[in-house]
Parts: C-alpha cells; structure tokens; sequence
C-alpha cells in the first residue's frame, strides 16, 4: 500500500454511478416485488452499503477506512428498461473514497442482477463510473455538466 501517514485527515467524499440494462419485463417484476428473492432495490442498497463498507477486502492495496456516511439509492427507468445506481461515500481521512463509491454501485448492481437472472440473464451492467471528488492534496475532481446533466448516457 501507499504510504498516507504523513498526508493531513481531510473531509473526503465519492460520488459514483453506474446502471444495469435489462428486458422490460423483468424492470416491471423489480416494480411490482414480483420476484421470488424478495425487494430487489432494497436488498441490493444494502450489499451496495456493505460492499463500500468492505472494499479494502476486495481490492488488493486498498486502505481499510473509517466512513462517517455511505449512500446508495437506486431508481428504476422505464424509459431506459434499467436500473440506475448512485453511491455517495463519506469519510475524514488521509485518502480518499473513490474505491468505495464505484465498489458500491458495482455490487449495488451485481445484486439486482443475481437477484433476477432467474428470468433475465441478458442484463448489461454498464457505464459504471465516478462523478466527482473533493479533499485531499488533488482537490475537487466532477465530470463536466454535459457528463452527467441526465445522470448516465
């Protein structure tokens, strides 16, 4: 691992999103708790929680970190037969949490998937990535607008 000892503890949030495409059949059982495995968004923001609670045990060199705040909506879009994840991590440190955020909305998603590939093995994880950043030495890191005005592509 790098070494951040000697880097100040700075406030330290994450944003990142990302979507899983699928039939629109199966976005209407996610809407209707038709599914055998039970609430599919709910179950799926807490592994996202949980994910960016464990990341350092997922990604080898990831610092294990102390965080005040972890965030994970996700939101069904007929309009794109898919469902969109948002991960916002919080932590006071002397690293950042861009892992934690993209982790959560990687399993956040991963979830709906084993959730429902009973009825839907074609779902598409896609454009998973992170929107912005701020603290630390690099300072505030976001996409442009025209990124990330409608949410995903």
């Amino acid at each position: 691992m790098v070494d951040v000892g000697d880097k100040p503890a700075t406030r330290r949030v994450a944003v990142a999103e990302g979507l899983i495409r699928m039939d629109p059949k199966t976005l209407a059982l996610i809407e209707q708790g038709g599914l055998r495995k039970g609430d599919v968004l709910g179950i799926a923001r807490i592994a996202g929680i949980m994910a960016a609670k464990r990341t350092a045990d997922l990604v080898p060199l990831c610092h294990p970190l102390a965080l005040s705040r972890v965030e994970v909506a996700l939101e069904p879009r007929a309009a794109e037969s898919a469902v969109y994840c948002r991960a916002t991590v919080e932590t006071r440190g002397q690293t950042g949490v861009e892992m934690e955020a993209l982790c959560a909305v990687q399993i956040g998603l991963l979830t709906v998937y084993d959730m429902c590939k009973a009825v839907d093995r074609g779902m598409t994880i896609t454009t998973v990535r992170l929107i912005e950043k701020t603290g630390g030495q690099s300072g505030p890191w976001s996409r442009t607008p025209e990124e990330t005005q409608a949410g995903l592509p």
